[in-house]
């Protein structure tokens, strides 16, 4: 069994944890009324996404999310909080030290031992989410359960749909997809950009992620037989019907919408195994992106 496959499967239980963490970091999470950023790359990012549009929804106050390398120069924000499983990655590095003495910042990561710990004012730190595989699973979505938590928005039903996830078959068909069409609404829409990436990084699979209601804008021309299109979330009325006159296969999100990014990851190690990849080596990728000094 790989890494990947080992990590995943360790979820609801990491998210039981960060649940309780969440009590416990409340005062560097993000207050009620706060302008919050919050920032990562790759997975980190798009759960980053997912959750500036949680708090927004949830009126908790202007929240956005950025690539830490795009990340606006002079915006003013009460906090800004990153996400960072290696605590090395040199974006997020960077930024934490432009903002220091200027802007209070909170890091989520999974490592006490980096730089992370000294870049940032306050740390909270999910050593039990750590990996082992360069393809992020756990980290990603208990870092997500954390704040979810922290917004008064974790239930444990997600930990038992996630339960459900790993513990039910895969939808008929699908692994043996040509193509991957994940879609999402608000919150969703991070989620499903996840699930497209771990896609392409576990199995080198042609996956493309929308918001749903701009996938009728082009995007569903692409759909056909032997493609499946994933949504997370409630559908829009009648993309379920668009999709599968298309011929392609629809898969309708019917687990919180979390443990359907944790079906998906089951998914891309599927496809991978099929195709004979090694899921914890993606091609071209290392498990932090640390650049050398100019």
């Amino acid at each position: 069994m790989s890494h990947v496959q080992k990590e995943l499967t360790s979820q609801p239980e990491c998210w039981e944890r960060a649940a309780e963490l969440a009590v416990e970091h409340r005062d560097v999470l993000g207050a009620p009324g706060e302008r919050i950023a919050l920032v990562g790359c790759g997975t980190s990012y798009f759960m980053a996404q997912a959750v500036a549009a949680l708090r927004e929804t949830a009126g908790q106050g202007e929240t956005d999310a950025f690539a830490a390398s795009e990340f606006p120069a002079g915006r003013p924000y009460d906090r800004v909080i990153a996400l960072t499983r290696s605590g090395t990655t040199t974006e997020v590095l960077a930024l934490l030290g432009e903002l220091r003495g200027r802007t209070a910042t909170t890091a989520i990561t999974a490592d006490p031992d980096t730089p992370v710990m000294e870049a940032a004012d306050a740390v909270v730190v999910m050593a039990f989410a750590d990996e082992e595989s360069v393809v992020q699973t756990r980290f990603a979505t208990t870092a997500l359960t954390l704040l979810r938590a922290h917004l008064g928005l974790h239930s444990p039903q997600a930990v038992a749909d996630a339960r459900t996830a790993l513990a039910e078959p895969l939808p008929e068909g699908l692994v043996d997809c040509a193509q991957f069409s994940f879609l999402g609404r608000g919150w969703t829409n991070g989620l499903a950009q996840e699930a497209a990436l771990k896609m392409r990084e576990a199995s080198l699979a042609w996956t493309e992620a929308y918001p749903a209601m701009e996938y009728r804008h082009g995007p569903i021309s692409i759909s056909t037989a032997g493609t499946a299109t994933w949504m997370f979330g409630e559908a829009p009325d009648g993309l379920a019907e668009q999709v599968g006159a298309t011929g392609a296969l629809w898969i309708e999100g019917t687990l919180d919408p979390l443990a359907e990014l944790v079906r998906a990851q089951r998914l891309a190690v599927a496809v991978a195994a099929v195709k004979g990849l090694d899921p914890d080596r993606p091609r071209h990728l290392t498990r932090s992106v640390v650049l050398p000094s100019a």
